[in-house]
């Protein structure tokens, strides 16, 4: 009977010890800049950037540019992929399934600013990044409502926040996503959705999370603390920390 009870206290000891190990193995997320239309030119800085703050946050960043990494058995050992300034026709058909199917495992996706400006033919993705570019004046400063202070990728704001950025007007807005943030076309030149416009918005659809940010088109973004702060809220949110 002593015997037993000791055999039973070394292996619960040993599945806590393992939890906790398997806890405390570092988090993987893969950032995506394939570009076959416009090219960003922040995107070398603000891949830097991204590496920068997510490793502060026990988070290792891979990051490319070959689409074939949907393809490849090691695509399993991340809990997110970033869509960051994306622009265009990215995947084939092999690679958009192995993506979906990916993401409807229950990973995590985060989309930063052109994340809109890609894939336009493929209606999956439409549902997933949640609207489309349309259109942009120039870079300017302007006034964000934050209308949701309560998700991890708004929380650190104040319910306005003026930021100069290059501010897309977006196509196929999709019904019932969880706007975060809001901008007043009254305070800047440009604008066409009128009192409507979202720039950043979550939702939870067929078991996987995604967040998406318009800002993040000018290299002086990414030195900006509340957006920084943004992208490290989003992402933890899309993978469930």
């Amino acid at each position: 009977m002593k015997n037993s009870v000791i055999l039973l206290f070394f292996m619960a000891m040993l599945l806590s010890c393992s939890q906790t190990w398997a806890d405390a193995s570092p988090k993987k997320v893969l950032v995506f800049t394939k570009t076959t239309g416009f090219r960003h030119a922040n995107i070398e800085k603000g891949v830097t950037v991204l590496k920068n703050i997510f490793s502060k946050e026990g988070i290792a960043v891979s990051h490319t540019e070959d689409a074939n990494v949907f393809l490849a058995d090691s695509l399993q050992s991340f809990q997110a992929v970033i869509f960051f300034s994306t622009t265009g026709t990215i995947l084939n058909a092999e690679q958009k399934t192995a993506f979906q199917k990916f993401i409807e495992s229950g990973r995590g996706f985060m989309g930063i600013h052109a994340a809109a400006d890609t894939e336009y033919e493929w209606p999956w993705y439409a549902n997933l990044v949640g609207a489309y570019f349309a259109s942009h004046p120039a870079v300017q400063e302007a006034k964000i409502d934050v209308v949701n202070r309560k998700h991890l990728a708004t929380r650190h704001l104040q319910k306005i926040w003026m930021h100069k950025d290059e501010w897309y007007d977006f196509k196929d807005v999709k019904p019932g996503i969880n706007i975060l943030m809001m901008l007043d076309e009254t305070s800047y030149k440009g604008g066409k959705m009128g009192k409507f416009h979202p720039i950043a918005w979550f939702q939870e659809f067929k078991g996987y999370r995604m967040f998406y940010t318009g800002l993040g088109h000018t290299e002086e973004s990414f030195d900006d603390l509340n957006f920084q702060k943004q992208l490290i809220g989003g992402l933890k949110y899309v993978m469930g920390k």
